[in-house]
């Protein structure tokens, strides 16, 4: 298989499976909610584009004259919907201003002009040269456009990271996946740039090969966008649902007890008074369940206890009988179990929204600490309460 027939293969199947993935996400549970509804937009447009491209291609309607003139520009679209969507991710929406609008407008009128240049005297050799022209500069004033907005929901994603903007969402999400988004979105606009400058070095010739990449690369990415929202919303939404539960489990905690009555404290070296303080922060630190942060660690504790990293560890290893890192995913980890164990509801959860929501910041993590701990993975331990 030569070069481009793959590539005409990669763009109808591409295309194909875009259209699934948009009819899926419109049917299942909240797809219609405005962040599902941009993300099916984006993949949308980019399918639409990926199968208008393949169509043109082929040649299927090369008798057609209405058809030579009147390629849609998909591609106008895409950078405006995904700032939709992660203002509305972001829960922003009051930032949205007129741009889209302004874009609308703006798209409407790029098809008004083609539609000026079908119904002139088409076959006039210098009406088709112009065209040639005018559909480099289309193409051009999309680029700028989208990269105009790129950097702008950019600034925004800035903004709300460094809690310049109020949003709740950094309470439940790190947006690092928001940040791998736009760092790939930077090189996919390197990979518009190189064919438009080969076109103009052509003089208003496309040389077809050369958007290649940017095809290939652009539906990737855009796709990767896609599946990855959905996954972010639904862990999120279910976060949203499990920190309350959390927060209010009054369920007895499987834990060591707190003070070993029999221990004596001659051998940590530590003051009495400085010992009976750190174990009541102790237990305050499990009561208020300051373990379920993320950002929790055996440094950040003794800082709230107002102590030092080397009396807070002695601490815990002589009274919990195991290392400071134990002792915090014992106590998330039962934590979660106890929940599972009262709610049914939450047992349909993602792993993901549990173990971020334990305290853990990935699945794998909690994972080998659930197992360590039970002998089991979470998904066996859910599956045998069922």
């Amino acid at each position: 298989m030569i070069v481009e027939d793959f590539f005409n293969l990669f763009l109808l199947i591409s295309s194909i499976h875009g259209f699934i993935f948009c009819l899926i996400l419109w049917f299942s549970k909240g797809g219609t909610k405005k962040a599902f509804l941009f993300i099916n937009f984006l993949v949308l447009v980019i399918s639409l584009n990926n199968f208008q491209s393949w169509v043109l291609v082929k040649q299927f309607f090369q008798d057609s004259e209405f058809l030579r003139y009147f390629e849609i520009p998909w591609h106008f679209l895409i950078a405006i919907f995904f700032y939709l969507f992660l203002i509305n991710y972001l829960e922003i929406e009051k930032r949205k201003q007129n741009l889209f609008k302004i874009v609308t407008i703006t798209f409407w009128g790029l098809l008004l002009i083609r539609l000026g240049f079908y119904f002139s005297n088409n076959e006039v050799a210098s009406n088709i040269t112009a065209f040639k022209k005018y559909v480099i500069f289309e193409e051009l004033l999309s680029m700028f456009v989208s990269i105009a907005i790129f950097i702008y929901t950019y600034y925004l994603y800035k903004m709300v990271k460094m809690k310049r903007i109020p949003s709740n969402i950094t309470d439940f999400d790190n947006l690092k996946w928001i940040r791998i988004f736009f760092r790939l979105g930077l090189l996919s606009y390197v990979s518009w740039f190189i064919p438009l400058l080969i076109t103009l070095i052509l003089k208003f010739n496309i040389f077809l090969p050369s958007y290649y990449p940017l095809r290939i690369f652009t539906t990737i990415l855009i796709y990767w966008l896609g599946y990855q929202s959905i996954i972010q919303l639904r862990v999120l939404q279910e976060r949203k649902y499990l920190r309350p539960l959390i927060a209010s489990n009054s369920n007895t905690l499987k834990t060591q007890s707190l003070v070993h009555k029999s221990k004596s404290n001659k051998k940590l070296g530590i003051p009495e008074e400085i010992v009976k303080s750190i174990l009541f922060g102790l237990d305050q630190f499990e009561k208020n369940k300051r373990y379920t942060s993320q950002n929790m660690t055996l440094t950040v504790l003794a800082k709230e206890l107002n102590t030092n990293t080397s009396y807070l560890s002695k601490i815990v290893n002589h009274y919990k009988e195991t290392s400071f890192t134990n002792y915090l995913n014992t106590l998330r980890v039962n934590n979660i179990i106890a929940l599972l164990e009262s709610n049914s509801i939450i047992r349909k959860y993602t792993i993901k929204a549990i173990a971020q929501e334990a305290g853990f910041s990935n699945s794998d993590s909690f994972s080998k600490a659930f197992v360590k701990l039970k002998n089991r993975t979470p998904s066996e331990f859910i599956k045998d309460l069922k």
